[in-house]
């Protein structure tokens, strides 16, 4: 196993592992279809289409950016202005609920979940959207703010001790003495076909993408991407693996340095849990237990992981702002990462970055916490969307 590390001279730390079990030379494997399948993403997208104020969100081209870097294009997918609820969680977590509540078998008595903050948000408008009462569980590191935008869809907020792989632990629990049902975007034993929805709503996302780009035509060769516990970058896996087969774009996950439990795994072969605080500014990357069936497929899907540090976050947001775009702490993460291996001479070997790249990233939320992104950035962002509308 190679893994790579800036030199010293670097303006930020970061750590990329190739992936030696990729397979780049098959068509997508049919026992992955279970799990995710363009079939499957395109009930998604229907439903998701039918919701009142659906609309795809914008692909920003960033030709300076491309320069800047030396490759060929930048294009960045802006999540900030999904359903008003500033994260491309919308997808996920509101299209499992709807589906909950139009089951055959009757909705269930409540909704729950664990929550660094946008799916709990994505939870709670799905629930108060279909009439079912929602309690979401946040760990001691979730801010307040995420923790009062996800009351103001009708929420109960539980704040419990530990981090959020812990929180997971204590919603579960709690859910199986009440009877209540746990909406997760991770799965474990015995749990599988809710995360299984909430990641099949974000291939919305990446369909969008490649449809804003040019479609078959003009695919990016490039995908960099967050990891958290792996849903969002599964969901881009396997969109793009089932599209493109062996000619797809290599994806790269790119996750915090402190809370790497997907980069570790691709080390170590295996899955690999972390324990501890896994305290980033990433907050909604902080997990330390990658999700089973996202494993599943980036574990041969994937081509390399990367774990960056918390000191490349706001400049790279400012960069955005500075282009009257608007990424929050965890969604520009994969533009970090890009910003890193596009100026390390070994990574951008590695990954293949040259002037004729075409890089596709996902801005996977916008300013969920405003005073914190205010504070990053040095103004907010009302005023980076202001200056770019002027």
């Amino acid at each position: 196993m190679t893994v790579l590390f800036t030199p010293s001279g670097a303006p930020w730390p970061a750590r990329l592992v190739p992936n030696p079990r990729v397979d780049r030379g098959s068509e997508y494997p049919a026992a992955l279809r279970p799990i995710l399948s363009l079939d499957a993403e395109a009930v998604a997208a229907r439903e998701v289409a039918s919701w009142p104020g659906y609309a795809p969100t914008p692909l920003r081209d960033l030709p300076g950016l491309a320069h800047a870097l030396g490759i060929g294009a930048v294009t960045f997918k802006e999540e900030q202005h999904r359903f008003g609820l500033r994260s491309f969680k919308a997808l996920g977590g509101a299209y499992a609920v709807k589906k909950l509540a139009a089951a055959t078998a009757g909705p269930p008595a409540a909704v729950c979940c664990a929550t660094d903050g946008n799916h709990g948000r994505s939870v709670a408008w799905g629930a108060r959207a279909s009439g079912l009462r929602c309690v979401i569980y946040v760990h001691e590191g979730v801010s307040e703010g995420r923790a009062e935008a996800i009351r103001a869809f009708g929420a109960e907020v539980r704040r419990v001790p530990g981090n959020y792989d812990d929180s997971v632990r204590i919603a579960a629990a709690d859910a199986a003495r009440e009877g209540w049902t746990v909406v997760s975007d991770t799965s474990w034993e015995g749990y599988q076909d809710i995360p299984r929805d909430v990641m099949q709503g974000y291939g919305v996302m990446v369909g969008e993408a490649i449809a804003q780009g040019g479609g078959a035509a003009r695919p990016p060769t490039h995908v960099f991407v967050q990891g958290g516990v792996g849903g969002v970058a599964a969901a881009t896996v396997a969109h793009l693996w089932e599209r493109f087969g062996a000619t797809r774009p290599r994806v790269i996950v790119v996750e915090p340095d402190k809370a790497d439990c997907l980069t570790r795994s691709a080390e170590a072969g295996r899955v690999v849990h972390l324990a501890g605080d896994l305290d980033t500014i990433m907050a909604g990357l902080s997990c330390g237990e990658p999700s089973p069936l996202a494993w599943a497929v980036l574990d041969p899907g994937a081509d390399a992981f990367m774990a960056i540090g918390d000191a490349a976050i706001a400049p790279a947001m400012r960069s955005l702002a500075a282009l009257g775009v608007v990424g929050g702490e965890s969604g520009v993460a994969g533009l970090a990462g890009l910003e890193i291996a596009s100026r390390d001479p070994a990574m951008r070997a590695t990954l293949g970055l040259d002037a004729t790249s075409r890089v596709l990233l996902f801005g996977t939320e916008g300013a969920t916490d405003p005073a914190l992104y205010a504070e990053l950035v040095g103004e907010s962002a009302e005023d980076v969307m202001a200056r770019a509308a002027a």
